[in-house]
């Protein structure tokens, strides 16, 4: 199963590809878009990071590039996790797109596909505590507080960056029951 292009009202989500290295690029020079992501990085960093989030080795999982029209807006991702039915949910935008619902919307259809296409039995989602709007985003797509870490990721905390972090997460079984 590779990954389809998916649809929402307004976003296209096409597979990542090494094409998309301008957009990486481009979203990784900002310091706030990078702010709980480990910092600004240079286009030989970037170009590594893009490498890393092209599809792994579990069909139908991977990294999209979203699409308003034509105009790329950012990233969104279900991740391979240790269990094999499970996958994490990440998502990044460019910060003219920050506070349009396009967060929301991209990652419910990751919900969406992820759960039905997939036949994933859990979708998880972790961020630094900090990130105030990531957590309200988790928590708008149904997603649960599942608990408080300390993370010692180097890809997601620079040196001397607070690593108090949060894990949401959602299942199959709550994912059908919602309203």
């Amino acid at each position: 199963m590779s990954q389809p292009v998916l649809r929402t009202e307004r976003l296209r989500l096409v597979p990542l590809s090494a094409g998309h290295l301008e957009h990486e690029v481009e979203m990784s020079a900002d310091p706030e878009v990078m702010r709980y992501l480990g910092g600004v990085r240079t286009r030989e960093q970037s170009a590594e990071a893009l490498r890393r989030l092209l599809p792994g080795t579990r069909p139908g999982l991977g990294c999209w590039a979203g699409f308003l029209e034509a105009e790329f807006a950012g990233y969104w991702a279900l991740r391979p996790a240790e269990a094999p039915k499970d996958a994490e949910l990440g998502y990044r935008l460019l910060r003219k797109h920050w506070r349009k619902g396009l967060a929301k919307e991209g990652s419910l259809e990751l919900l969406r596909y992820g759960f039905r296409e997939v036949g994933l039995d859990r979708i998880f989602a972790g961020t630094a505590a900090g990130n105030k709007a990531s957590l309200a985003t988790m928590a708008s797509i149904g997603l649960r507080h599942i608990r408080d870490f300390v993370s010692d990721d180097p890809d997601y905390f620079a040196p001397g960056d607070d690593r108090h972090a949060v894990e949401y997460a959602l299942t199959r079984d709550e994912w059908l029951a919602r309203p």
